[in-house]
């Protein structure tokens, strides 16, 4: 018998689906009290279906990465309590430092969110490096996801 968690998990075409949809995802790192730091962020995924993301080197969430890089990632949406979806991420965060991957995630951003033209994003990636000294991308590398879907409890 199915139980009723296991009856809302996503599966991995669901979540991928669902990354596809939501435009933010919640990063909570760890913060130097030891109390979680949520903060809102914009992301893009690779050819691998990786997460990633561009910040300031100097921000606070970096800070906390470099000292204590673990994370719980939250992608969620719905209104009412029948259409929640979400899928929380547990892992680590990579903060990466190479020019060329800043720029990468940076024009994806651009394509994703301002609606970029693919044609532009040679252009952009290039004209960014001039910023990219003062900025890092973050890499999730999750090692556990949990995942729900409570349209299912509905019937669809």
């Amino acid at each position: 018998m199915t139980s009723k968690r296991e009856a809302i998990t996503m599966s991995d075409d669901e979540v991928t689906q669902m990354l596809t949809e939501v435009r933010t995802v919640t990063v909570c790192t760890i913060g130097p009290d030891g109390v979680p730091d949520p903060v809102a962020m914009w992301f893009v995924q690779d050819e691998n279906g990786d997460l990633w993301m561009r910040t300031y080197a100097a921000s606070q969430k970096v800070r906390n990465l470099r000292r204590d890089p673990r994370v719980a990632v939250l992608a969620d949406t719905g209104e009412d309590y029948l259409s929640l979806r979400g899928v929380q991420f547990s892992g680590t965060m990579e903060v990466v430092t190479q020019e060329d991957r800043i720029c990468w995630v940076f024009a994806e951003l651009m394509v994703k969110y301002s609606g970029l033209p693919r044609a532009d994003v040679a252009a952009v990636r290039e004209s960014y490096r001039a910023k990219a000294a003062r900025q890092v991308a973050l890499r999730l590398c999750p090692s556990r996801t949990a995942s729900w879907d409570h349209r299912k409890m509905a019937g669809g």
